[in-house]
């Protein structure tokens, strides 16, 4: 695709990318590995070759900000309670036929991009508005990376812990890059299958569970799965048997994991919504093959949004969708009953943000 890019404050220079034999320079951020002429851009849309180098075009811009529970990322064992500060940006380096943010992800229009956001600005505009953490959402940070480990310094700064909700479709380098400066993410694990990221993502499946493996075994990030079940695609059980028991060989039995459920949108207009029966059934069988925190999601089902103690099955952590319902955890984040310790990031005590979305506009609380 052939863009004029146009060089201005929010144009910056990236650093993973190299010329090749045949005049054209390749991103090496993700495995898509775009070759690019002058003036084109990758299939991400933010990233394109300006004056024989890679740019990043989208530095200090916004699709917009909204104070979300953590609970929407989803985070259940991560401050929870807690408000946090969500933005992205546009474009996505995949093109999953059933997203749900299309409208940001999928958006190839400057107007996208609506507001101003410096990282500084950003990181005090959390802090004043109560937030304990800043997420990187609604796009994936992978593709505005530069962006977003500028932003995660200032808010450390600050005090202000940092979110990454990614699809995990990154090279080793940046990968390294990015999650050194994230203090929690949630990586959508989308199929158990390379067949479905290639027809349905345009991803790769391998490179997911690398990402995985490296948080895992190499980082302190607290991470939770996401995996939304689309009827007929990626909900058999024995995908879903398979994929759990990988998930606790490889990366431990206390990654918890969410099972959402799909409703048709963008290009996947033709399938039906998840049965909540089917969410219900995917956590039964990651529960049996060991995960010890497995919940349900786009569905109002109290029983699975509830963290259980795995040992001897006390309620810790009720919730009714994104809002907590009870607390039994004690103040070094175990369980009373049997004292078992819950594996994530918890105080004391929960927050009290609840379920309530609150849309802002940066400039009002960035300024003292």
């Amino acid at each position: 695709m052939d863009v004029e890019i146009v060089r201005g404050p929010d144009v910056v220079p990236t650093r993973y990318w190299r010329q090749l034999e045949d005049g054209r320079v390749q991103c090496d951020l993700c495995p898509r590995f775009c070759k690019l002429s002058e003036g084109q851009r990758g299939l991400c849309f933010v990233r394109g070759r300006s004056g024989g180098r890679v740019v990043l075009t989208t530095y200090g811009r916004s699709s917009g900000f909204c104070v979300d529970p953590i609970e929407k990322k989803p985070l259940n064992h991560f401050l929870p309670g807690t408000p946090t500060l969500s933005f992205g940006t546009a474009g996505c380096n995949l093109f999953c036929r059933f997203c749900q943010n299309w409208d940001i992800s999928k958006s190839r229009q400057v107007d996208t991009l609506t507001e101003g956001a410096a990282p500084e600005s950003i990181a005090k505009a959390a802090q004043r508005l109560g937030c304990r953490s800043v997420a990187f959402t609604y796009n994936d940070p992978v593709i505005f990376l530069e962006f977003a480990v500028d932003v995660a310094k200032a808010c450390h700064q600050l005090g202000i812990l940092t979110v990454a909700v990614t699809a995990g479709e990154i090279c080793a380098e940046p990968r390294r890059q990015l999650f050194r400066h994230v203090d929690a993410a949630n990586v959508d694990l989308k199929a158990f299958s390379e067949r479905f990221y290639r027809r349905l993502c345009g991803g790769e499946l391998e490179t997911v569970l690398d990402t995985l493996v490296y948080l895992a075994r190499e980082t302190d990030v607290w991470f939770e799965l996401t995996t939304l079940l689309i009827p007929a695609e990626n909900d058999s059980d024995a995908e879903i048997d398979a994929m759990t028991r990988w998930v606790v060989a490889e990366l431990g039995s206390d990654v918890p994991m969410h099972f959402t459920a799909f409703h048709p949108d963008f290009k996947m207009l033709d399938h039906p919504p998840t049965p909540p029966a089917t969410l219900e059934r995917a956590r039964a069988i990651a529960l049996r093959n060991g995960v010890r925190y497995a919940y349900t999601g786009n569905v109002r089902d109290p029983a699975g949004a509830t963290t259980w103690c795995p040992t001897c099955g006390e309620r810790l952590i009720g919730r009714d969708g994104h809002r907590i319902t009870g607390w039994s955890l004690t103040a070094d984040g175990g369980c009373p009953g049997c004292g078992s310790k819950v594996p994530g990031r918890f105080e004391k005590l929960p927050g009290e943000w609840g379920h309530r979305r609150r849309p802002v506009r940066l400039g009002d609380f960035a300024t003292a």
